[in-house]
């Protein structure tokens, strides 16, 4: 690794490889965002009813259960038993997060995490100062606090305040005052704490967190040797402490992402000229050995 001169960050992979290229999974992680909110919308919309209800629970196609395992994991606790096919749904939702990943509903499902990253794009362009940081815990510690509750008042306690379920009712009857938790959110990422609310507050990240801990589908740095040490990985990771294990492990170590905070989210891979990063899967350990400088090829 060679250090260089520092450029502003995706600077140098806006020149490699375009706009586009330099952005592409971002762009298609709001692809993703817009076409699931775009289901949920259809039906109330235009009458097109592709999936009906909200991402806490739905029926797809007329047939097809889908339920956040978290509301029901929160109805149990409360002690309501779900129905079967709300049950059925959760199960199914738990599977798919549990292979693809859990905080990759944060980064390409979540209609707030627009917001957030828009909040921190500001806070980035303005150079303010980094600002509190409450400790990563604090979500796990909210997560079961929320399951207290619940089981205390045998309510689903998160739906009460839970922006995500607030904002697709809102698109459906009427923002309103859903425009001020939304505000709240954005200026707590921008002024308060930098990914103050996905990566250090909101239950729902935790749950997924933790559901995703084994997921399959991993970021890697096998191409770790290559790195410049720009530093633009961490800039635009939210949570840049899950790095530095893959990137800087001595030989030996494995270059996936392994820790449950990763959300996927590919920007990395993005802004990365030297392609250290990739998709991949989490039996892939393979990295790519130095090359041999000149003197060693000589002796060989």
């Amino acid at each position: 690794m060679s250090a260089r001169t520092h450029l502003p960050v995706g600077l140098e992979a806006r020149k490699k490889k375009g706009w586009i290229g330099a952005h592409r999974y971002l762009l298609l992680r709001r692809a993703s965002q817009l076409f699931f909110l775009a289901l949920f919308l259809a039906g109330p919309w235009f009458g097109l009813w592709i999936v009906e209800g909200t991402l806490a629970g739905s029926l797809t196609l007329g047939f097809l259960p889908l339920t956040d395992p978290f509301i029901a994991l929160q109805s149990m606790v409360a002690g309501h038993w779900p129905a079967a096919t709300a049950l059925v749904g959760a199960l199914i939702v738990l599977i798919a997060y549990a292979i693809v990943g859990g905080r990759v509903y944060c980064s390409w499902v979540c209609p707030i995490n627009p917001v957030t990253d828009a909040a921190h794009w500001l806070h980035a362009k303005l150079g303010l100062p980094k600002g509190w940081q409450p400790k990563r815990q604090t979500r796990l510690w909210l997560l079961g606090t929320i399951l207290i509750v619940s089981a205390l008042t045998g309510t689903i306690a998160w739906e009460i305040v839970n922006p995500i379920t607030m904002v697709h009712r809102g698109l459906i009857f009427g923002m309103g005052a859903v425009w001020a938790l939304v505000a709240v959110i954005f200026l707590f990422d921008f002024l308060v704490a930098r990914h103050g609310w996905c990566g250090h507050l909101c239950p729902v990240g935790a749950f997924y967190g933790l559901v995703g801990r084994k997921s399959l589908i991993r970021v890697s740095a096998a191409n770790r040797v290559a790195c410049d040490d720009c530093m633009d990985c961490y800039a635009v990771c939210p949570e840049q402490q899950v790095i530095s294990p893959a990137l800087r492990g001595k030989p030996g170590t494995t270059p996936l992402i392994l820790a449950a905070d990763c959300t996927n989210c590919g920007r990395c891979i993005d802004v990365c000229t030297m392609d250290v990063f990739s998709f991949t899967h989490r039996f892939d350990d393979r990295v790519v050995e130095p090359k041999p400088s000149m003197p060693e090829r000589n002796a060989a």
